[in-house]
């Protein structure tokens, strides 16, 4: 091994300063402790000279004006492309020729990256989901917001890994976990973690839950070591996320019980008792029930209250999915719907949807802070803690499964910081307004119809002109939403509520106007007419 190089300025200061020229000039020189100075220098040998003569690589830029430039570019591209959402398609099929520039094979050679922008402004750009547009209401996302995406970007810059450690980042993502328990009314003395959805959080609250509820260290003799199989309690509204976790813990499928639902979507408390005593006498161990706070089908909201009280009667674990609604607890107009979500032993909730995060965020909250590091807490000989140094911080990943974490909490901490938490919560507020808005629309016009009262933010509805078979209306309404997308107007999605296929607009969206939603009638109103019509040229042809 070489010994390390001394500059100029080095000798007896400590000081690395120096010019590339000294640099250059004194990288023959070495330190070699051996006087009352505290060094002398020595010239290398042939071997070590002709080592040090090769270039060492590296990916910074060669020229870092060059890089400033076009990051600079990129910069003013992107607030563009942001700023002017509305004066482009919602979304748009790509052509052959785009798809193949994302088939070619492993490059082993260099591009020089303007050219690789180029590539991505021409290929990319133009053809993203379309989350962002103010007319995309599909599934359930976050529309994403300018100053989440300059933390990812500063995110990515440091390049910090969360697993821990002592360093500011390790910091702010505490203190995002903390105002998460404060939006939650939880605790400071609650534990959480950041993850990367809400299907992760889910999966580390019903893994708490398990280990918890077993009876036994599952952790060291597994789910064999269990005197009565587990069983876990949601309802059939719930979101696919819960069977993959079960799945994922060992547990079955079959270990999970879909309860029925009242004509609200709402769980039926008395069914959940009559299956928790049922199961009871049947030799199995209630463990935990999972309630919807705004279900992904129709928003619909479990009675959270009488959830809470059933499980401290009967013993069970209290966890909430609140992946769509939990964020309505800082809603002023609409706080109360998720009333007892306090009392829950654990929540899951998604940053990037009614925080607007640009994806990836979601959150794992858990009342018992023991409870859930002795889930997943675990401490090899490479990552023992320290009193001092880098290693002195608290073990991030202690809380979940990742080791390796990316820094996702900037972009929450940046834009809770510019806007503050009150104003998220009016644009929650102000969705729920505008989701009333479009129905009273619909409830207006004949040729359209509500498949359930709206709650929250969701709306499902279906073009029904009349005279149709329930076939018939299936395919109408799919080749509306087909088009509605393939010609860039609006993104909606389809589903099936007490049995009948309808489209769904979830109004999860901070740039959506009421302009928005008229025009989305119109269109709906109008695509019918126009495939009516062409139904009707097919039949006489």
């Amino acid at each position: 091994m070489l010994p390390p190089r001394i500059y100029p300025a080095a000798a007896g200061t400590g000081d690395l300063s120096g010019s590339h020229a000294d640099r250059e000039m004194d990288k023959r020189l070495v330190f070699t402790p051996v006087d009352d100075t505290g060094h002398h220098v020595r010239h290398l040998s042939i071997e070590e000279e002709t080592t040090l003569s090769l270039e060492e690589e590296t990916l910074d830029p060669q020229n870092w004006d060059e890089m400033r430039e076009l990051a600079h570019r990129i910069v003013d591209d992107s607030i563009d492309h942001v700023r002017d959402v509305r004066q482009r398609p919602v979304w748009q099929p790509m052509p052959d020729q785009v798809k193949a520039t994302f088939t070619k094979s492993l490059p082993d050679d260099p591009t020089p990256l303007g050219q690789i922008y180029e590539t991505l402004a021409e290929n990319m750009l133009p053809y993203p989901m379309g989350n962002i547009h103010p007319r995309f209401w599909m599934w359930y996302m976050g529309s994403s917001n300018f100053t989440g995406a300059l933390g990812d970007f500063l995110a990515a810059v440091l390049g910090s890994n969360l697993g821990g450690g002592n360093h500011a980042a390790a910091l702010i993502d505490d203190q995002v976990v903390n105002w998460c328990k404060e939006m939650m009314g939880f605790p400071q003395s609650a534990s959480g973690t950041l993850v990367s959805g809400g299907s992760m959080a889910n999966l580390i609250g019903v893994a708490v839950a398990r280990n918890v509820m077993a009876g036994c260290d599952l952790r060291e003799h597994g789910l064999q070591a269990l005197d009565k199989p587990l069983r876990y309690y949601a309802s059939d509204q719930m979101h696919g996320c819960h069977q993959l976790a079960v799945e994922t813990l060992g547990l079955g499928n079959a270990a999970l019980k879909r309860i029925p639902t009242a004509a609200d979507l709402t769980l039926d408390l008395g069914a959940l008792a009559d299956a928790i005593r049922a199961d009871r006498e049947a030799g199995l161990n209630p463990a935990c029930v999972i309630a919807n706070a705004g279900t992904v089908n129709t928003g619909a909201i479990d009675d959270l209250e009488a959830i809470a009280a059933v499980c401290r009667r009967e013993g069970l674990w209290f966890h909430v999915d609140g992946c769509i609604g939990a964020l309505l607890a800082i809603a002023p107009g609409n706080k109360g719907r998720v009333a007892g979500i306090d009392k829950a032993d654990s929540i899951a909730l998604d940053p990037h949807k009614w925080l607007h995060a640009p994806f990836e965020v979601g959150c794992v909250l858990v009342r018992d802070a023991a409870k859930h590091l002795k889930t997943f807490t675990l401490t090899p000989e490479y990552l023992e803690q320290k009193e001092r140094g880098v290693a002195s911080g608290t073990w991030l990943h202690d809380y979940g499964l990742q080791t390796s974490r990316g820094f996702r909490a900037l972009k929450v901490w940046m834009a809770l910081q510019e806007h503050g938490a009150t104003k998220f919560g009016r644009l929650i507020d102000q969705n729920i307004a505008q989701a009333q808005y479009l129905s009273e629309g619909i409830e207006e016009n004949e040729a359209l119809e509500l498949a359930v009262p709206t709650n929250i933010n969701i709306v499902c509805f279906r073009y029904n002109p009349g005279g149709l078979t329930t076939e018939q209306l299936t395919a109408i309404n799919t080749e509306i939403m087909l088009r509605l997308q393939e010609n860039g107007t609006a993104a909606l999605s389809d589903t099936t509520v007490h049995g009948a296929h309808c489209l769904r607009v979830a109004i999860n969206n901070h740039r959506t106007q009421r302009r928005d939603l008229d025009l989305l009638i119109e269109e709906v109103t109008g695509l019918g007419q126009i495939l009516m019509i062409e139904r009707s040229a097919s039949q006489a042809g």
